[in-house]
């Protein structure tokens, strides 16, 4: 008997039918001899909707509550769920997630697990029931007071969850086949890969992809917990994110399907794909001193305002001038918090002006091979440049560049690295079968 967490994103529960559907594979899991745990978030757009209604009446709304609020969405999905499953014979027992034991830091609004003491849940296992808890939110460790993990968190509360209860497998459940080489939505002909490292599916995360939560990649990799990410909406074989070792394990205990497993290749192509990110800005320091301290008095700053940088490039300086601009990308959503901790320290630093620009988009090409195959970032950077599309950043990584462009040639970019890297699949794989992108 194997033990499976399975999470369910927001489009597979988005209403009744989905519901009842979702149930018969939660079912089917539970008949074929498994212990099941279930992970649920808000029904299609339930979230957006309760952040858009607490705007309505409350242009800024407390923290506690913003989180009371939107921690009700996962608790009607996972009560709905537990009905379906009943519906089916099945004993299922619904959990929030202090009930389910999800111990977290107090910050309202993007608090962080710090640990997970499910005593509940395993007592529910072994009375033979089918435990389904809320993903997105936990009760803080020193406040006793309900929180919520940030957007996309359902993710990372399954493999919590499957490393405290020393799960098998954690199924990711999403309205896509599996991981592809590129968005589906912008390359049609992305390819499906059977298996990504865990290294390779971070900085997928990190550079925009949302098939995984960025934190649950993280979670999954320090403990080891194999993912399997397939569509509630078909039976598609999927992608396993697993080192070689752990993907290897999980198709000796079973869980990975024989016929599949002798497909995967395990020597890594130079390139796995290409992510995309729309949601960060750019902020540019005009004119900073030259002056030991100064780079550090700008980021100390960021950084005591609670805002992580993503890329980051400082000018050299003028020699007349003795001063440089020191510019970096930032999620979108702290642009304006940054500009007004920036703005205060203006005097103090000597800086000349603040530039902000919002119509930016992230491209990154991932690829574990580019440690020991030279000219990929040379091959990248041509190919954005024949696609017409000008480069305003680079980052780089052992295993990832990046390059920031005008927001309205991020699609040109994406299919032209992707063209360039021969990750097209000869015929279209990948379907998207729900979710509306909000």
């Amino acid at each position: 008997m194997s033990l499976v967490v399975q999470k369910y994103g927001g489009s597979s529960v988005a209403d009744a039918q989905c519901i009842k559907r979702v149930a018969q594979r939660i079912v089917a899991t539970k008949k074929a001899g498994h212990e099941v745990v279930v992970v649920v978030s808000a029904m299609g757009d339930t979230t957006d909707d309760l952040r858009d209604l607490a705007q309505q009446v409350s242009p800024l709304p407390p923290p506690r509550e913003l989180d009371m609020l939107l921690t009700a969405g996962e608790r009607i999905s996972m009560a709905l769920l537990a009905m379906a499953i009943a519906n089916l014979g099945q004993t299922a027992k619904s959990y929030t997630g202090s009930q389910a034991g999800v111990l977290t830091t107090s910050v309202h609004g993007k608090a962080k697990i710090i640990d997970i003491t499910p005593g509940r849940i395993r007592k529910a296992l072994d009375e033979g029931a089918i435990a389904i808890v809320a993903g997105f939110q936990g009760v803080s460790q020193d406040t006793k007071e309900i929180t919520t993990l940030g957007r996309g968190a359902s993710d990372t509360t399954a493999v919590a969850l499957a490393a405290a209860l020393d799960a098998d497998v954690c199924e990711i459940y999403t309205d896509v086949d599996g991981v592809f080489t590129a968005d589906p939505r912008v390359v049609p002909t992305a390819r499906r890969m059977p298996r990504i490292s865990y290294a390779e599916m971070l900085e997928m995360a990190a550079c925009g992809s949302k098939v995984l939560h960025l934190r649950c990649v993280e979670y999954a990799r320090r403990y080891g917990v194999p993912i399997h990410v397939r569509s509630s909406f078909s039976n598609q074989p999927g992608t396993w994110v697993a080192d070689a070792d752990t993907y290897q394990a999980a198709v000796e205990k079973g869980l990975v399907d024989a016929e599949a497993a002798e497909g995967v290749e395990m020597e890594q192509a130079i390139i796995s794909g290409v992510a995309h990110d729309r949601s960060e800005a750019k902020i540019t320091v005009v004119a900073v001193p030259d002056k030991v301290g100064e780079a550090a008095r700008i980021f100390s700053t960021l950084a005591t305002a609670e805002i992580n940088l993503d890329m980051i490039v400082q000018n050299v300086s003028g020699v007349a001038t003795g001063r440089t601009d020191i510019s970096f990308s930032l999620p979108r959503e702290d642009g304006q918090t940054a500009m007004n901790a920036l703005a205060k320290i203006k005097e103090e630093v000597g800086f000349e002006q603040l530039l902000y620009d919002d119509r930016i988009g992230k491209v990154s090409l991932i690829g574990a091979g580019m440690r020991t195959n030279p000219g990929v970032a040379a091959r990248f950077f041509a190919a954005v440049a024949e696609a017409g599309v000008n480069i305003e950043m680079i980052s780089t990584s052992e295993i990832r560049v990046s390059v920031v462009v005008d927001e309205d040639d991020v699609d040109n970019a994406v299919a032209a690295a992707h063209h360039a890297f021969e990750l097209d699949a000869d015929e279209v794989e990948a379907v998207v079968y729900g979710g509306t992108g909000r």
